[in-house]
This record gives structure tokens, sequence and C-alpha cells, in this order.
């Protein structure tokens, strides 16, 4: 090796830890994105009675920083196993940082612009409920990370399947709903206009109280959803190793796009396919695993001739 070529004269001990380096530093921008968004969600609530456009602004800000989130929460991980600097620290400190960016975060989130700022909040009971559904989201989504790194250091081997597949939900999927939610909103629910629909003979009022009440509920669903066995396909798993290197490049460039020229849509439409597609998959297994069995209950057993 000559002095031009790259590395010359550096131990492999330093180029290794430049190696670590690197998916450290997503790590750090994966923590900043979801602290930035916990202090604009803060600023949003503080202007939401006063000035319903500058704390949509912020809102909608702390949404997209979620989302940066959860981008770098994904390449910190690939870049992590390419390059085979996976480690016991790493794996800690990724943890550290989803639990700022797809737990506190969101719960503040979601609060600041929906359920604590409506007029339901003005009830005693209803505020402490809020703030319960919250803190549930939060502590199913540490609930959450703490499973599956007690599963990635399980000494068995994980099958095949277990390896495409998730256990409960992704709390960076929860995390990115709530923010897809707010991002194609934007207004606080405080603002929502009031209208009456009929419904089977029944008069139902859709104000700010009702779409309030939804965003408590779904978030409380989303926090049953990552402590359930409810199974997810793995980010890792979904790559593009099945397709052509033009056909993988011409999706990629329509995401893209379509992600820079209607973010609202495209990002509602991913984070709600991907958190329905693990229930509706529960609920068709259950179905199918019911149908055989009234099937073979119902089935004439086959006659033997001698």
């Amino acid at each position: 090796m000559n002095a031009a070529q790259p590395g010359y004269g550096e131990s492999p001990r330093a180029g290794r830890r430049r190696i670590y380096i690197v998916p450290a530093l997503f790590t750090t921008a994966n923590l900043f994105a979801g602290f930035y968004a916990a202090v604009a969600a803060l600023k949003g609530y503080q202007l939401v009675h006063t000035d319903w456009e500058a704390a949509a602004r912020f809102f909608d800000n702390a949404a997209k920083a979620i989302g940066w989130a959860v981008l770098f929460d994904t390449l910190d991980g690939r870049i992590a196993r390419m390059t085979g600097a996976t480690s016991e620290f790493g794996l800690e400190l990724d943890s550290l940082a989803d639990v700022i960016s797809f737990g506190i975060a969101p719960a503040i989130l979601a609060y600041a612009w929906g359920y604590g700022s409506a007029p339901p909040a003005y009830d005693p009971r209803f505020a402490g409920l809020a703030w319960a559904v919250s803190f549930i989201f939060l502590m199913c989504g540490a609930f959450r990370l703490a499973r599956f790194n007690v599963h990635t250091r399980r000494p068995i081997p994980q099958s095949k399947k277990e390896r495409r597949q998730f256990v409960g939900l992704p709390i960076p999927a929860a995390a990115g709903l709530i923010a897809a939610i707010v991002h194609f909103v934007r207004t606080p629910l405080l603002a929502a206009s009031s209208h009456n629909v009929s419904l089977a003979g029944l008069n139902i009022r859709i104000d700010s109280s009702f779409w309030s009440l939804m965003l408590l509920m779904l978030v409380f669903s989303l926090a049953m959803l990552m402590i359930s066995t409810v199974r997810y396909t793995a980010s890792k798993s979904v790559g593009a190793s099945r397709l052509s290197p033009r056909l993988t490049f011409l999706l990629l460039s329509l995401l893209v796009c379509g992600i820079y020229f209607y973010s609202r849509w495209v990002l509602l439409i991913l984070a709600t396919a991907y958190v329905s597609h693990g229930v509706i998959s529960r609920i068709m297994g259950r179905v199918t695993r019911w149908h055989r069995r009234e099937h073979s209950l119902h089935e004439p057993a086959t006659k033997e001739f001698f």
C-alpha cells in the first residue's frame, strides 16, 4: 500500500471507529428531530387559543420532524447492517432516541393538536383521560421497544418467518400515523367546523369534540397494537432484491415525487396502509382458520368398503 491509498498509516481500529460513527450520526439526527417535534408541538399549544394559523404551522413542523425521524431511524439500522457496525451500544442508543422521537413527541403532538385543546378537554374528567391516553401511548411504546430488544438478544436463532415480521406494531409506524394525520389536517381540532349528520334516524353533531374523541380512540388503539401479538412486515424485509434495478429506480422516483408534490395524501395513505395491514391479516387469518374448521366438521365421513 502506498501513501496515496486511503487508510494508509492508520490502524484498523481507527477505521472501525469511523464505521460505527456513521449510523450513530443518523441516530443523533433522529433524536434531534424528535426533540424539535416536541418543542414545536408545545409552541403550537401555546398559540392554539390565540392564533390558529401560527399554531397550525408549528404543529405541521412537528409532524414533519417526526417524519424525518422515521427516515433517519430507518437509515441508521440499514447502514449499520450494511457496514457490519451493529453493536450493543448502538442498539441502546437507538432505543433511547426512539422513545423521544416516537414516544414522547407524538404523545405531546396528539395532546396539543387534538384532544388536549379541543372543547372536551375543558371537562376535568376528559382532561384527565387525555393525559392518561398520551401517557399510555408512551408507556406502550417503551414496552414495545424493550420487547424488541429482548427478542433481538435471544440466544435462540429466529426462524425465517420471525425475521420477516415484527410482533406488535412498530413504534415508528404508530408515531408516523399520528404525524401523517396532523400533516394532512394541519388546522388544530379546536378550529374544526361544526355540522350535523343524520345516520339511521339519529342526528349526530360533527364538531371539534367529536374529532377529539376519535383521535383519543385512535391513539389508544395504536398503543394497544404496539403491545399486541399482531404481526407486521419488518421494514428490513421490504427491499428491492426481487425487482430489477430499473423497476426499483422507477418506483423510488415515483415515491419521492409523490411525497414531494402530494405529501399530505401519500404519507397518510402509506401510514394508514401499514398500520391496517397487520390487523387485516390477523382478521383474515382467523376467518380462514374458522372456515377450514367448520368445513372439516361438516364434511361427510368417507365410507370404507371391504
